[in-house]
């Protein structure tokens, strides 16, 4: 069997910004697992991605032919046993949406996987096609990363005393996990404690949920299920059904729910968010293909924040709120409900973040994690300055 190449689907991609912005689609993490990495341990291979051309160096591709997969699958148990019925000149779709193909060395693009034989998929792939299905899909998702990176394995114990437990068989914790004083409530899904993570005295966990390696449950956290903490993040205050991709930060008071936080974020203390109108209606979300909102057909859906965007204290999102990336958010009041990439300021107004003071604030940051801003990470978030500048209508000069 040839490597694995996830690629972007173009209208797939366009319809998951602003997280697209800065990874390719197969990057983003839904359940425990970025989708690459459920992708590497059911086919047992080095995975690689065709993405767009300004990303390629930080995520590269291989040099050999390879099977190529959409990105936006999610598989499941038998979705390679599928794959492996597919011949060098088929390639396999699901309606109009290209699944898989086999592509050379030198091809750039997918352009002709529509003139080989065209298989139809057996039964309807699981995608990730808007932003929200990020944390629609996540409680289905942690179940099923749960079983694939704990079966044949043995949990730590908890040994605190003063910890709760509730169905211990849902429960899987990894080495170097401390856990104090905590309520851990697996009944409705399980919960998985990464390595090297803490969850300090009197948090409150429901699963299905997922900390991730070296994350931390700050004290009387109130998590509510379908929730994943992604690497080296901090979480507090109340949530539920939210996605932190990792390196972001929520450490303190107040409500996150329905909503998808990218990486290097940072919530200021007592930010809310707002994942249902009070008129109860469904929930429109920008939309960076139509250029104007569109409507989700959900009625909990609350804030999606691309990476590196920050809020000060206090900050109120309202429902349904797109943030894009390296944004700074402050102020009284609700800001809008689409915040461009690089601005900065709330409700009172918004001028442009430069990049220059932009990269001041990422060095700032990388250096408390050990991390080094590089010059790959450089040019693709000049890229990202450079794309978005038409939605920055407050200074056409930037």
């Amino acid at each position: 069997m040839n490597q694995i190449l996830l690629f972007d689907d173009p209208a797939i991609r366009g319809s998951l910004l602003p997280f697209t912005f800065t990874r390719p689609v197969a990057d983003i993490r839904v359940g425990i697992l970025k989708i690459s990495e459920k992708w590497g341990i059911y086919t047992e291979k080095e995975v690689f991605h065709l993405t767009q051309e300004y990303l390629q160096e930080k995520f590269p591709r291989n040099s050999e032919p390879a099977l190529a997969i959409n990105g936006a699958w999610l598989p499941e148990a038998d979705s390679f046993d599928q794959l492996k019925k597919l011949k060098p000149k088929q390639s396999l779709y699901w309606g109009k949406t290209l699944i898989a193909t086999f592509i050379g060395e030198t091809e750039k693009n997918l352009s002709f996987a529509a003139d080989r034989e065209i298989v139809q998929l057996d039964s309807e792939p699981t995608l990730i096609q808007k932003s929200w299905n990020i944390f629609q899909f996540n409680a289905a998702e942690i179940k099923k990363d749960f079983y694939l990176l704990t079966k044949g394995r043995k949990s730590q114990p908890v040994n605190d005393p003063h910890t709760i437990v509730y169905s211990p068989q849902n429960i899987f914790i990894e080495e170097g996990a401390k856990i104090k004083a905590a309520v851990l409530n697996a009944e409705a899904g399980p919960i998985y404690i990464g390595k090297n993570t803490e969850v300090q005295e009197g948090a409150l966990i429901r699963g299905p949920f997922a900390l991730c390696e070296g994350s931390t449950v700050n004290m009387g956290a109130k998590l509510r299920g379908d929730t994943t903490v992604g690497p080296f993040s901090k979480v507090g205050g109340e949530i539920s059904n939210a996605v932190f991709f990792g390196y972001s930060n929520k450490g303190h008071d107040g409500f996150l729910g329905n909503s998808v936080i990218g990486e290097w974020c940072n919530l200021g203390a007592d930010t809310n968010t707002s994942n249902l109108k009070n008129n109860y209606a469904q929930v429109k979300l920008w939309d960076y293909l139509k250029g104007g909102f569109s409507n989700t057909g959900l009625q909990f859906c609350g804030l999606m924040m691309g990476d590196h965007s920050k809020c000060g204290i206090n900050t109120m999102f309202n429902t349904g709120t797109v943030v894009g990336v390296g944004a700074n958010v402050f102020g009284d009041g609700f800001p809008r409900n689409f915040i461009p990439s690089f601005s900065w300021g709330g409700a009172a107004g918004f001028s442009t973040f430069s990049m220059p003071k932009f990269e001041e604030t990422v060095k700032a940051v990388y250096g408390r994690r050990g991390k080094e801003w590089t010059k790959k990470d450089q040019e693709i978030m000049e890229r990202v300055f450079d794309l978005t500048k038409s939605f920055r209508i407050w200074d056409k000069n930037s």
